[in-house]
């Protein structure tokens, strides 16, 4: 056993039997989770720095939409991570009728939920707009509104891969979720390029290679779903028509899991609000800023998504024990990599900020704020994020939905408005109440981990 396998190994063990997955199964599983995530922010960061030669009202324009937009995309991927639970938990049962009837029902839910969302953005996604950011310059505005109508268009294809993805996921098969987000980087990076330099379209330059890679990726995932020939697959008949009992056994996880995030996306909204009357160059820096935080953050999110698979299949297969002592070993594994990963963001964060068109205040808040998100990001986030998947993969999702709520929905946003506003300290008063939240989250979760009181929260 190498130092690294003595690092993350924990000290009471369990028998070879007990050990679903090996440390190559993990690796083959991890590894293409980041790439695929590490892709993701790649693409992100060179979108920012194309839509940033649009100028600064471009960005902030496409920053304070994301806010909102980004409250769908987490509701979209709730139901999926709520119904990954399930899903997961069927195949260490070896049920695989029942596997099939989830993973089924994870595509009508998602469909379904999607398809309201997109009418009702598409309705009144101006008014919330103008609502939401009344200060807001003219410009900037005319970004927000372009930017969102055209990817409330993507709503049903994202909730769709999303729902895919989630499916082969729980089957271990990282390595196709990974491909299949690479065809649809590539395509919204090139069409990025087209829509901003050749064309000049501006907000809408970028919005619609998204709303694009969307679709592609979403038919792609779709087709790969329906093959017979693999451990869970979908079943049209029943993608198509509600299956009540399964659908409640799904949405008992995807509905704390949902109001979770939806909430934790809500506050950043009300957060939104307030950085938008900070000014364009503090909105641009906390905009780009976020774009460097999800790079950073990439592996914890990687993590997460291990948890629930293999949490989710240890609890299937009737093994509490086991399912504890993966949550130690990879708790220690997502500590390691976060640490390694977050220093190496940091060390490139100076090299890639003269690629920007921004101004050197706001390349000076964005170097400070990447920074603070770092160190916590590193040391603190593993607990906050990675075990809380673990507990919510368990079955424990009434806990981390109110301690996610408490945390980030009242804890954040008071913190924020203390350091913010009245402290004056403005984008870097939110940076460092969300390493707060994070440190008080991280601290729930270690408490219900070793409270013991995860266990017996059955799902299925």
């Amino acid at each position: 056993m190498n130092l690294f396998q003595r690092m993350i190994e924990p000290k009471q063990q369990i028998t070879h039997t007990q050990k679903l997955f090996t440390d190559s199964m993990l690796k083959a599983m991890i590894i293409p989770l980041v790439i695929e995530q590490l892709l993701q922010m790649v693409v992100g960061l060179v979108d920012t720095m194309m839509v940033s030669y649009a100028g600064e009202a471009v960005v902030a324009g496409v920053g304070l939409d994301t806010m909102i937009y980004t409250i769908f995309i987490y509701l979209f991927t709730a139901i999926s991570a709520g119904g990954s639970v399930v899903v997961a938990q069927y195949i260490g049962s070896k049920d695989r009728d029942n596997s099939n009837l989830s993973a089924s029902q994870i595509f009508h839910l998602a469909g379904v939920v999607s398809l309201f969302c997109m009418v009702i953005m598409l309705l009144f996604g101006s008014a919330l707009l103008e609502f939401m950011y009344p200060s807001t310059e003219a410009a900037t505005m005319a970004a927000c509104k372009t930017y969102m109508w055209i990817v409330s268009l993507s709503f049903p294809a994202n909730a769709i891969y999303n729902a895919g993805a989630a499916v082969y996921r729980t089957m271990g098969k990282t390595s196709v979720t990974m491909k299949v987000s690479m065809l649809a980087n590539i395509v919204n990076v090139i069409g990025n390029a087209v829509g901003i330099f050749v064309l000049h379209a501006g907000a809408a330059g970028v919005a619609w290679p998204t709303t694009l890679s969307w679709y592609v990726a979403a038919i792609v995932m779709t087709a790969l779903c329906f093959k017979k020939d693999q451990e869970v697959c979908i079943v049209p008949k029943q993608m198509l028509h509600l299956n009540v009992s399964m659908s409640k056994r799904i949405l008992g996880v995807a509905i704390p899991n949902s109001i979770e995030s939806t909430l934790f996306q809500a506050a950043k909204v009300v957060l939104g609000i307030l950085i938008a009357t900070f000014g364009t160059s503090q909105i641009a820096a906390n905009a780009t800023g976020q774009t460097f935080w999800s790079l950073a953050a990439c592996m914890g999110t990687a993590m997460s998504t291990v948890f629930i698979t293999v949490i989710g299949q240890c609890i299937g297969a009737g093994d509490e024990e086991a399912a504890k002592w993966y949550m130690v070993k990879l708790t220690k594994l997502s500590i390691v990599l976060a640490f390694i990963w977050n220093a190496a963001v940091m060390i490139l964060t100076p090299m890639l900020l003269p690629l920007y068109d921004l101004t050197a205040e706001t390349k000076r808040l964005i170097l400070i704020i990447v920074a603070i998100h770092n160190l916590f990001s590193a040391t603190v986030q593993p607990f906050a994020m990675p075990l809380s998947s673990g507990l919510r993969a368990a079955g424990d999702v009434k806990f981390t939905m109110w301690a996610s709520i408490f945390c980030t929905v009242i804890c954040r946003t008071f913190l924020s408005f203390l350091l913010a506003k009245w402290m004056g300290m403005g984008v870097i008063g939110i940076t460092l109440a969300m390493a707060m939240d994070w440190c008080i989250k991280a601290a729930l979760d270690i408490w219900r981990f070793r409270s013991g009181k995860w266990r017996n929260r059955h799902v299925i």
